[in-house]
C-alpha cells in the first residue's frame, strides 16, 4: 500500500510517503513557508521515491485542530492531488496522530490552540490501532478535563501552560511538550481507515476545526486575562 500524508496543523509540519512497511518523510519547518514550499516538497518527496501520484492507494492529511491555515492548505493540497490522480482522501485527526508517538496503553495530548485555550483528547490502545477515549475538544487550561487512570502525556499544550501536568499528582508517568504530530503516523492511521473502507471523495474531505472563531473580541480578551 502507498499513501502520501502531510501534517501542516503546527510550525513543525512534515509530508510523508508510506510503502508497505517503509516510510519516506520530510520535515518542514515554519509554518509561514508551509504555503510556498509544500508542493515542491512533495514532488521531491516522489521522486525521491521512484513514485508517481497516479500510484498512490490514496493521499491522507493531518484534519486537525490546529493552526487554521495549516488545515486549510493541507486539505487543499490532498483534494487537489487525489482529484487529478483519482485517489480517494483520508483525513486524519491530527491529536491522533499526536498520540501514536505516546508510550504506554494510555494516551493524553494537548496543543496549545493559542486564545488562551487547549486542544486536547485521550486515546486508548488496541488492536485495531487507537481508540479515542476522550472525544478532541477545546477549552481553557483550567477547564481541561482528565479521565481517571494513569496517562502519558504529549504536546505543546504542555509547553504553554507548565501548571497543567501539575493539577492531577501523579496520573503522568511521562510528560512530553516538545512532541508534535507527524505525517509518518497520519499515513499508518490512514492504512488501518483505508481498510476500514473510509476513504472519502476528494471534494467531501474537511479540516476538523473543533473551533470556529480564530480571534477574541477585545472584552473577551480581557475577560481571559489578556490585553486589550
Amino acid at each position: 500500500m502507498k499513501i502520501l500524508a502531510i501534517e501542516t496543523s503546527c510550525e513543525r509540519g512534515s509530508i510523508a510517503l508510506l510503502t508497505d512497511d517503509t516510510v519516506l518523510n520530510k520535515e518542514l519547518v515554519g509554518q509561514a513557508n508551509h504555503s510556498n514550499h509544500l508542493l515542491p516538497e512533495i514532488r521531491a518527496l516522489l521522486a525521491e521515491a521512484g513514485t508517481l501520484v497516479g500510484e498512490l492507494d490514496a493521499i491522507a492529511f493531518g484534519s486537525g485542530p490546529g493552526a487554521f491555515t495549516g488545515l486549510r492548505l493541507a486539505c487543499a493540497a490532498a483534494q487537489g492531488l487525489a482529484l487529478g490522480a483519482g485517489l480517494g482522501v483520508v483525513p486524519i485527526c491530527s491529536l491522533a496522530a499526536l498520540a501514536m508517538q505516546g508510550e504506554g496503553a494510555r494516551v493524553f495530548v494537548a496543543t496549545d490552540a493559542r486564545m488562551n485555550e487547549l486542544y486536547y483528547a485521550a486515546y486508548e490502545r488496541c488492536p485495531s490501532g487507537l481508540r479515542t477515549y476522550q472525544a478532541p475538544r477545546c477549552a481553557p487550561p483550567e477547564a481541561v478535563s482528565l479521565p481517571d487512570g494513569q496517562w502519558c502525556a504529549l504536546g505543546s499544550g504542555f509547553a504553554a501552560y507548565p501548571d497543567l501536568a501539575e493539577r492531577w499528582p501523579g496520573r503522568f508517568f511521562q510528560v512530553e511538550p516538545a512532541v508534535v504530530p507527524r505525517a509518518a503516523d497520519v499515513a499508518r492511521l490512514a492504512v488501518l481507515e483505508l481498510q476500514r473502507g473510509a476513504a472519502l471523495a476528494p471534494e467531501l474531505a474537511a479540516p476538523l476545526y473543533i473551533r470556529d472563531k480564530v480571534a477574541l473580541t477585545t472584552a473577551e480578551r480581557l475577560a481571559r486575562g489578556g490585553r486589550a
